[in-house]
């Protein structure tokens, strides 16, 4: 066992004591948020929604993405409980930087912890308001707490951002998060 703790922890990078200061990308996901919403269809629209997780996915030093990439790649390979630690790692050192707080909710969400999911999806749009996909994911995670109405205004706010969403098709009428009734 003392092997296995001594292999891990030099598995993980050294973090330094501070993480740098979060870039601030919002001009540039604004931006793509205009892009989002003046394209014409889906197969225009999807490449910005891409453009988008990539300003997201910008650690804001080489350790903190390394320690991103790391937890991506745990839950990616279904260790969710080794994500989740990875992903208190990255918070710990960066608490600026929403995309930490989105990545492990994302990995409670999967495992099922929506209580810990809204936590941390609250942080991140604390932290980046208009975060398209903490936006998206907090609607699917209300959804699953079954706060439905809460869930819909979410989701409403997410595709203002970006129309592209696949979870758009949520809102259609008979759908999970779909109008409530006929409108006269």
């Amino acid at each position: 066992m003392k092997h296995i703790l001594l292999s891990l922890a030099f598995a993980a990078p050294a973090l330094a004591e501070t993480c740098p200061d979060v870039p601030d990308y919002s001009d540039e996901l604004s931006s793509l948020i205009e892009a989002a919403r003046a394209a014409p269809d889906e197969q225009a629209g999807r490449p910005i929604s891409d453009q988008m997780w990539q300003v997201w996915l910008r650690a804001p030093d080489a350790a903190a993405q390394e320690v991103l990439d790391r937890g991506m790649r745990q839950r990616n390979n279904f260790d969710l409980t080794g994500a989740v630690a990875t992903f208190d790692q990255l918070v710990t050192y960066c608490p600026d930087y929403a995309e930490g707080y989105n990545q492990r909710a994302f990995s409670n969400f999967l495992g099922g912890n929506f209580e810990a999911a809204l936590t941390d999806l609250d942080a991140a749009l604390a932290l980046s308001p208009r975060h398209v996909a903490a936006q998206s994911g907090r609607a699917l995670t209300l959804m699953n707490l079954g706060r439905r109405a809460e869930a819909r205004l979410q989701l409403l706010a997410a595709v203002e951002n970006n129309p592209w969403l696949s979870e758009r098709g949520l809102l259609a009428k008979g759908a999970a998060l779909g109008p409530n009734g006929e409108d006269i």
